[in-house]
């Protein structure tokens, strides 16, 4: 994507964003609401046309279906009973597989995810954690190459956020899977992403972790303080820097207190 201006008829949602995502790479698109994100995700899925500007996808892999997107919500009526499996096995539509490959794409998505025992159940009566894994195994079972995913973690509780996240980063470390998430929680992407984009005032800031992970940035996209730093073993922490320690200490821009994730409120 280059100087890319994106929005709806005349509006301008984001001007002049470039950035270049390529394959093995670990994205997290950060930014308060409204400021674009999804606006982004429909360019890079073909939903939306640039008004202005350059986006340039591999096509050949999106004809081959390889790229799964998992929304934060699936609408669907409740009153029609549906199985865990059913659900999954939905997500290969339009894709020519024979009973055999459909039950082997099936079964291992189910156990990636961790819900190999609960395949025969019914999918309303999950928790809002195994919904999300459900929903990632439905894209999973296309054997995606690219998985964009739209705020998974959303109004979760701590072990059902920790199950999603683990399931990306090993699609990411273990399968070369090229993973693109939207969150608000900055510890995620502080502890998994390799690259990050900010999105702020229909401007977008994007690269490597290492590059733009910086106090300056979180705070111009925020609107508050933060506190970033490494510590010994080159792994992130993320602070209130208005906790901070006494002066003079070598990390006194740098408290222990959590940054809000603005996910919402935790599933009961």
């Amino acid at each position: 994507m280059h100087g890319a201006s994106l929005g709806y008829g005349r509006r301008a949602v984001l001007e002049k964003v470039s950035l270049d995502i390529h394959a093995g790479e670990f994205w997290c698109l950060l930014g308060p609401n409204g400021e674009g994100k999804t606006t982004l995700i429909k360019a890079l899925l073909g939903a939306l046309r640039p008004q202005r500007g350059l986006v340039r996808r591999q096509e050949k892999m999106f004809r081959a279906g390889k790229v799964s997107y998992v929304p934060q919500r699936l609408e669907l009526n409740p009153v029609l009973p549906t199985s865990v499996r059913e659900f999954v096995l939905s997500g290969l539509a339009g894709v020519r597989a024979d009973a055999l490959k459909r039950r082997n794409r099936l079964d291992r998505v189910l156990e990636l995810v961790g819900l190999g025992a609960a395949h025969h159940h019914n999918y309303w009566t999950l928790s809002g954690g195994q919904k999300q894994r459900a929903l990632v195994a439905r894209a999973l079972v296309r054997n995606p190459s690219l998985l964009i995913v739209d705020e998974p973690t959303a109004g979760l509780d701590f072990a059902a956020v920790a199950a999603v996240i683990n399931v990306l980063q090993e699609l990411y470390r273990d399968f070369g899977v090229t993973v693109i998430l939207v969150t608000h929680d900055l510890h995620i992407a502080a502890e998994h992403a390799t690259h990050l984009a900010f999105f702020r005032h229909g401007r977008v800031v994007a690269g490597p972790k290492d590059q733009v992970l910086t106090a300056d940035r979180l705070h111009a996209t925020f609107g508050v303080p933060v506190a970033v730093e490494r510590d010994g073993q080159g792994r992130w922490r993320i602070g209130d820097a208005q906790a901070a320690p006494p002066e003079g200490s070598r990390h006194a821009d740098v408290a222990a207190a959590a940054v809000p994730s603005g996910e919402g409120a935790p599933t009961p």
